[in-house]
């Protein structure tokens, strides 16, 4: 006796089975294409957090060192982005610098921000 595929393929017949590979594959190109499309979007907001992180840095330190507020704001958003939120406090030891950034994919404008944040703090030059 011999197996049940052996048989077939000596027929001529095709499997059952046939096309079924196309089917599972166009069945989970969809669901592949949002996991590829939030993957892009984390690695943006994560760029995006690397980019407030050495702002703020940056930010503190010329703050620290007793550049004007506003241009210490001018500064951080011309190292991170347009729309990037900056605040900054100095007292008389320390100066502290938070940057805030909404990230939106570019691709899809519509969805929802994820917002990415990033703070430095140095001390207060005399």
């Amino acid at each position: 006796m011999t197996p049940r595929h052996a048989r077939t393929f000596e027929t001529g017949e095709r499997p059952a089975s046939r096309g079924s590979v196309t089917a599972e594959t166009a069945a989970m190109l969809p669901a592949l294409m949002v996991v590829l499309a939030a993957a892009l979007w984390a690695i943006q907001a994560v760029g995006a957090q690397l980019e407030c992180v050495d702002a703020a840095r940056a930010a503190a330190r010329a703050a620290a060192r007793g550049e004007s507020l506003s241009q210490v704001r001018d500064f951080a958003r011309s190292a991170t982005r347009s729309n990037a939120h900056v605040e900054v406090t100095r007292d008389l030891e320390t100066t502290k610098v938070r940057i805030t950034v909404e990230v939106r994919p570019a691709w899809g404008p519509s969805l929802p921000a994820v917002r990415v944040s990033a703070s430095a703090t140095a001390d207060t030059e005399p």
